[in-house]
């Protein structure tokens, strides 16, 4: 495989990498075998019809799918170590190049190596992904502290100040500095603007009745969702840079304790299920504790 790395001004990675000519002819060929082993065609017993008359039958189409299928996430993993690089999200691919190795073929001969012209001819394809954002927590303490300050006032008579959730989280963010990798940003609003088509469908509303009803257009609820998806990013990077230099961890007892908490068999069952994720939500409410009570 080869593969070249450019690290774009806005956070994301691109991977440019091509599959050479033999790999992907060795795998085009495997392929073919494995349909013609299963062919029927009218006067042939399956799987013993000659191969060049299920060829002329083939969904080429088909055969690139399998293909790719195969080859790209060998080649994607391949160009990760590579590069040395530490993938948080499943990449967006795009195919550059996907020639037909049968027709290709006929221009080599039986004897030729691996040269320059070969790698022309391999598969290319581009892989967006990006790492974890670089946190700056700053003096985040302070400022949080002068939101907590006030809960920690007490006047005889009068009761205690409590601190708001969004506060905290506003003090934190005002902040903290990270670059969020574009990628990473659309992906988030891509999944919130979903969830709300969900959302609507079930109020049984089309999404322009539900634009008509909060006065927005398509281009001003992306933009909006957008926002909101940056700032749940870095919030969430930020609390778990928090986490790993105050050293809040869960232990085995904290998640068993949840999943014996759990209103329903069903619920208890996913958290079971899920213990990794359980493991990171509690990890993270307990960090947003810490920050409350600083």
């Amino acid at each position: 495989m080869i593969s070249a790395i450019q690290k774009l001004a806005n956070g994301t990675i691109q991977l440019t990498i091509t599959i050479p000519f033999d790999e992907v002819k060795k795998e085009w060929e495997s392929a073919i075998d494995e349909v013609v082993k299963s062919a029927e065609l009218s006067g042939f017993r399956k799987g013993k019809a000659p191969r060049n008359l299920v060829e002329e039958k083939i969904d080429k189409e088909k055969i690139r799918e399998e293909v790719l299928k195969k080859l790209l996430p060998i080649a994607y993993t391949e160009a990760v170590k590579t590069h040395g690089i530490k993938p948080i999200i499943n990449p967006k691919i795009h195919v550059e190049r996907i020639d037909d190795p049968s027709t290709l073929s006929e221009s080599f001969d039986g004897e030729r190596s691996r040269t320059a012209h070969d790698e022309s001819k391999g598969w290319q394809f581009t892989a967006l992904t990006c790492e974890a954002p670089v946190v700056n927590l700053n003096n985040y303490k302070d400022n949080i502290k002068n939101i907590t300050a006030k809960s920690k006032i007490v006047i005889p008579g009068k009761e205690k100040v409590e601190i708001k959730f969004e506060d905290i989280v506003k003090a934190l963010l005002d902040s903290v500095t990270a670059e969020i990798p574009a990628i990473l940003v659309d992906n988030e609003t891509d999944r919130l603007l979903s969830q709300t088509l969900e959302d609507v469908k079930k109020l049984g509303l089309t999404l322009d009745q539900y634009l008509q009803s909060t006065g927005k257009n398509p281009q001003i609820l992306r933009e909006e969702y957008r926002k909101k998806a940056e700032n749940d990013i870095k919030l969430e990077f930020a609390l778990l840079k928090i986490a790993e230099e105050e050293k809040i961890t869960v232990e085995e007892k904290e998640i068993e304790e949840a999943i014996k908490a759990a209103k329903s068999e069903e619920e208890k069952t996913n958290l079971q299920a899920n213990r990794y994720l359980l493991a990171s939500i509690l990890r993270q409410q307990k960090t947003l504790d810490f920050l409350k009570n600083l």
